[in-house]
């Protein structure tokens, strides 16, 4: 997104994760908001994508790789609605303050609230049935 808004500067690793740094000057606000909801928005996907997957996941044999795809999938599904729903009113930064241009800061607290609650109700329902039933086959 950075790179085809020509805003791209530098990535940055930081801990678990990555900072796509930008030039704020090079964007107007709702191109920052929508670069800041971007990134949101693919590590929902990447994690829904492997909740799909997670049949084909669990008939993997390796149980180290196994365990690596459901962490993997817990974070992804939960980091950023925790954030943006709980956190961002006590901590701001980061991607809110992007979003905060396409919508109020109740909307952003409702909506990830909601996605919160139905990530959570996925990975009782469907993530941890499976990935249980998997690891206790032998």
């Amino acid at each position: 997104m950075a790179l085809a808004l020509h805003a791209f500067k530098k990535i940055n690793f930081m801990g678990i994760g990555i900072q796509i740094d930008i030039y704020r000057d090079r964007l107007t606000d709702t191109q920052l908001g929508i670069f800041c909801i971007a990134g949101v928005t693919a590590t929902l996907i990447t994690a829904y994508a492997l909740v799909c997957f997670k049949d084909k996941i669990c008939e993997i044999k390796n149980k180290l790789v196994k365990a690596i795809f459901y962490y993997v999938t817990v974070i992804m599904l939960v980091l950023d609605p925790i954030y943006l729903c709980l956190l961002s009113g006590a901590f701001g930064g980061g991607d809110v303050n992007g979003i905060l241009y396409l919508m109020p800061q109740a909307w952003i607290w409702t909506i990830f609230a909601f996605l919160l609650l139905f990530n959570i109700w996925i990975l009782l329902k469907k993530v941890n049935p499976t990935y249980t039933a998997s690891f206790k086959e032998r």
